[in-house]
């Protein structure tokens, strides 16, 4: 049998098995787009790897082999490869049900390999927010406050599980404390967020809004009121609210 080393060395068993079926579906060309899509060369991506596999490919083997043991999903949540890592984040939502303190255990040790904006916005809600939803938040406000991209955004995006509870006080905590971020990447991420609150409650985004968005990144903002009339959003962007 052919060595397999997407994981720098010889993994056999279970694993290699699934390696070998899901390489099946490795396409060259699209890598190389998902590399300048994720911005893998040297962007926020910078270092990452791509087989080229379509997400609902990976979803299918995920839900295949959602009784992975906890250590076997580890390995390819340390996988070079950014494919492996998302089956990892998806078998990890498939199991929170019924292990949600290991899955949080391993999610949380592992944290430093939930490193690309679909990686993130994949697990942090299913995961980290529907546990810490009648929990203490601190270690979400830790994550916003820190200076790490992913972390920062794991922090909002995890409130989307609260904010489909009706439930918006710490999304618009931490979009308070996100509000002057330099990278598009939160800009996005916490407009989108407010948008979500105004889906449900457009008197909070509005009462948000008016107070910040005169300060709010432009890309931030127009996220926020996508789903807002025309006239409305028209007058957002000019200033005029």
């Amino acid at each position: 049998m052919k060595k397999i080393e997407f994981f720098g060395g010889d993994i056999m068993g279970r694993i290699e098995k699934i390696i070998s079926e899901i390489s099946e579906f490795k396409n060259s060309e699209r890598a190389e787009h998902s590399q300048k899509y994720f911005k893998g060369n040297d962007g926020y991506g910078k270092g990452d790897k791509f087989l080229g596999i379509k997400v609902p490919i990976i979803r299918r083997f995920a839900k295949k082999y959602k009784d992975l043991d906890f250590s076997e999903i580890e390995k390819f949540l340390n996988s070079e490869y950014h494919e492996f890592r998302l089956l990892a984040l998806f078998i990890l939502t498939h199991k929170y049900k019924k292990y949600p303190d290991k899955v949080v255990e391993v999610y949380l040790k592992n944290i430093d390999n939930v490193n690309n904006w679909d990686l993130v916005d994949s697990s942090a809600p299913h995961i980290l927010g529907a546990y810490l939803y009648e929990k203490d938040k601190s270690l979400l406000y830790d994550f916003a406050k820190s200076n790490n991209l992913w972390k920062q955004r794991i922090a909002i995006l995890s409130t989307f599980y609260f904010i489909k509870r009706n439930d918006f006080s710490d999304a618009l905590r931490i979009s308070e404390i996100l509000i002057n971020h330099e990278h598009h990447l939160i800009h996005k991420a916490v407009g989108w967020m407010l948008r979500e609150i105004g889906k449900r409650n457009k008197k909070v985004e509005d009462e948000f809004l008016k107070k910040y968005y005169e300060k709010m990144p432009r890309t931030m903002l127009r996220y926020a009121i996508e789903k807002y009339p025309e006239t409305e959003r028209k007058k957002y962007l000019k200033g005029e609210v």
